[in-house]
């Protein structure tokens, strides 16, 4: 039962905070006066991928890379 509870509120706080993300960059987009697809090729492009990239260098940092030959 605590399982779906967690996996509740973790969409729930997904959705919030992919709302906040496009609300953040369409203001940006309009304080900076640059187009919008600027904002969605840059900003949030690289928001998308930054949780990989910190899973990736924990990782890494942990002695645990990504392929096993790297070793």
């Amino acid at each position: 039962m605590q399982d779906l509870l967690f996996v509740i509120t973790g969409l729930g706080l997904l959705i919030l905070g992919g709302n906040w993300l496009l609300k953040a960059a369409v203001d940006l987009s309009l304080k900076l006066s640059i187009p919008k697809i600027v904002i969605g090729m840059t900003v949030v492009s690289f928001a998308t991928s930054a949780p990989e990239l910190i899973v990736s260098i924990k990782a890494a940092l942990d002695g645990f890379p990504i392929w096993p030959w790297v070793m």
